[in-house]
């Protein structure tokens, strides 16, 4: 009978160990992914800011495109 209890005493342990562990797991993974959510968030903006830019930056090309060409009558 002591033996039996001993067992289970050890598989109630190994079991603890074993929570405790994913436990961590689990909290490390939640810390990863939110690093990685603020990492895409900022890598958006500065997408968009990118965009943005070279949108200005075409549209004063062609501005100035514009503004170069000669009129038709000359």
């Amino acid at each position: 009978m002591s033996e039996k209890k001993e067992s289970l005493e050890q598989q109630v342990i190994d079991l603890q160990s074993q929570l405790a562990f994913q436990e961590d797991t689990i909290r490390d993974l939640d810390v990863a992914l939110a690093e990685q959510q603020r990492d895409i968030l900022l890598l958006r903006r500065q997408l968009e800011l990118l965009q943005q830019r070279q949108e200005e930056q075409a549209m004063q090309v062609t501005t100035e495109n514009s503004v170069q060409e000669k009129p038709p009558h000359y």
